[in-house]
């Protein structure tokens, strides 16, 4: 682990994070999306999919900006959300049950960046880093706005999920 003596040491480890997760969220949307039943849903991940490729081009300008390399750190919260992301692929439940898991964990993950982009971004700005926080704020403001399009999502898949949780019921 090399040694963060400055601010600007410090939000250069932070990037290679974000780094390292947006490149892992890279191989999972896909599943994520394959395993959704909602056409909105799928379309919805399809779409993030393509909004967290230019997630890592803004960082790997950044790192250019900075000077530095995006490589070194693996995000071991990431490895973790996507691991719950991979159980909510796996749930053993009816359609609308599972696709609101799938949500549950998106927003785990949309949290997660919302924070990290945050701190980034106020690093950046502390050191007049402004081509730097430019582009940390561009994806913050993507991050937010696929945070509410799941959470507009889930209000019809959770009353889905609902309903055919009171189907079952009805059934026992």
């Amino acid at each position: 682990m090399a040694a963060i003596n400055t601010l600007k040491d410090l939000l250069i480890d932070e990037l290679r994070d974000l780094h390292n997760a947006e490149t892992q969220l890279v191989k999972a949307l896909p599943k994520m999306a394959k395993a959704a039943s909602s056409e909105e849903l799928k379309s919805g991940l399809t779409e993030h999919l393509d909004q967290t490729r230019g997630h890592v081009d803004r960082l790997e300008q950044a790192f250019k900006f900075l000077k530095a390399s995006p490589k070194g750190k693996t995000c071991h919260a990431m490895k973790g959300l996507i691991e719950e992301g991979a159980e909510a692929i796996e749930t053993d439940a009816p359609d609308a049950i599972r696709d609101a898991n799938l949500i549950g964990a998106a927003q785990r993950v949309e949290h997660y960046e919302i924070a990290a982009y945050g701190t980034a971004r106020a690093f950046a700005e502390t050191l007049g880093e402004d081509q730097v926080v430019e582009l940390l704020q561009a994806t913050l403001d993507e991050e937010g706005e696929t945070n509410k399009k799941l959470t507009e999502l889930a209000e019809s898949i959770n009353e889905e999920a609902n309903s055919s949780s009171d189907e079952e019921a009805e059934q026992d």
